[in-house]
């Protein structure tokens, strides 16, 4: 449990949740198919005095831990046990339950830090400072990944993420050769994420194929829970390898055990997916201590739970290019602070949140 959480133990809680599905504003690609709406709880737990704590339960049903059918029993099991929340973190029951253990902490931690929605205070939310973001582009057509790369590239990103994969194998080598022919390594930054749609067999050999294109890194290139083979894969292949999925559902010493065994060059942090800040401090722990890097990603949340990653992201002080968004997916998103600046995500302090929509007021 964050150490930040103590000063609410002598306060009578009360919690309740609210749904509201996020809405794409058109819809988008990935390798487990085309999302048109995400499912976004908002789990809000307020003191005797009336002061409420905002957190954000997102999950992606098919790669998240978390289940449609028992999802809202946890939900309320946990709003039920809100004044014992030292023993729901640690009853091990949330570990099954990654994206509501990272709203009950988010929303615990804003109550903790005055129900501002800044649980994190620093240069970043004071508006003189901000983060370098990679530029995502989504599965598409060709003609589609084409225009997102470049309305990125018009905007000054200089790190791109492109989501490989789903379509035809020989046409994402041309879409990327193109990108490299005209932007050599010195000037962009390219990632991929294959979200384990690579064989066995067959990733070190399209890996190598990849290899010429200088990239940063791929992400997943492989089904996760096949430990020895992504172990050889990390240990042969020619582009670094970043752990995503394989993360998912690793607690306590495992988390040592998967590191030791597969050894990789990165990590991907995603909070909602991961079981909340803490667990990813763990993971950052473990990652230094063997030399792993590691960014923070985050998972489609809407700008609640975005906020409070882009804030404690900003305090790790990590300079590589992290992969946040700004919440420009939704149509129903709330306003926030946050607001991009090119490649940077930043916060301007003169901006007021909006949270009636949440808390019930109209």
């Amino acid at each position: 449990m964050l150490k930040q959480l103590e000063i609410l133990n002598a306060r009578y809680l009360q919690a309740r949740f609210v749904s509201r599905p996020l809405m794409f504003n058109k819809p988008s690609g990935t390798s487990r198919g085309v999302l048109t709406e995400k499912p976004c709880w908002y789990l809000i737990v307020t003191d005797e005095v009336g002061n409420s704590g905002i957190g954000e339960c997102g999950p992606i049903w098919g790669l998240s831990l978390e289940q449609p059918e028992t999802y809202e029993r946890e939900l309320a099991r946990v709003c039920d046990l809100i004044n014992d929340f030292p023993l729901v973190f640690e009853d091990g029951q949330l570990n099954l339950f990654p994206s509501i253990r990272f709203g009950l902490e988010t929303a615990l931690l804003d109550l903790a830090t005055g129900s501002r929605q800044q649980p994190y205070p620093s240069p970043f939310t004071e508006g003189a400072d901000g983060m370098r973001i990679n530029g995502l582009i989504w599965m598409g057509t060709r003609e589609n990944m084409l225009a997102q790369i470049n309305e990125k590239l018009k905007n000054g990103f200089r790190c791109l993420k492109l989501k490989i994969g789903a379509i035809d194998w020989s046409t994402e080598q041309e879409i990327l050769g193109g990108i490299r022919e005209h932007y050599p390594p010195e000037q962009l930054e390219l990632r991929v994420d294959a979200n384990g749609a690579f064989g066995t067999h067959e990733a070190l050999q399209k890996i190598k194929l990849l290899h010429k294109l200088h990239l940063h890194s791929i992400e997943q290139p492989i089904q996760p829970g096949n430990w020895q083979a992504m172990a050889e894969l990390c240990r042969q292949s020619p582009v670094p390898i970043a752990l995503d999925e394989e993360l998912i559902g690793v607690y306590g010493a495992t988390q040592a055990q998967l590191l030791d065994t597969i050894k990789p060059q990165y990590l991907i942090l995603k909070p909602s997916l991961l079981g909340g800040i803490e667990v990813c401090e763990q993971w950052i722990k473990l990652a230094d201590e063997r030399n792993i890097g590691w960014w923070v990603t985050s998972m489609l949340e809407s700008n609640v739970g975005l906020n409070t990653i882009a804030q404690w992201t900003y305090t790790l002080n990590n300079p590589m290019p992290q992969g946040l968004g700004t919440g420009q997916l939704y149509k129903n998103n709330l306003p926030s602070p946050l607001y991009l600046n090119g490649e940077y995500i930043k916060y301007n302090p003169a901006e007021d949140w909006d949270l009636d929509v949440i808390l019930g007021q109209r």
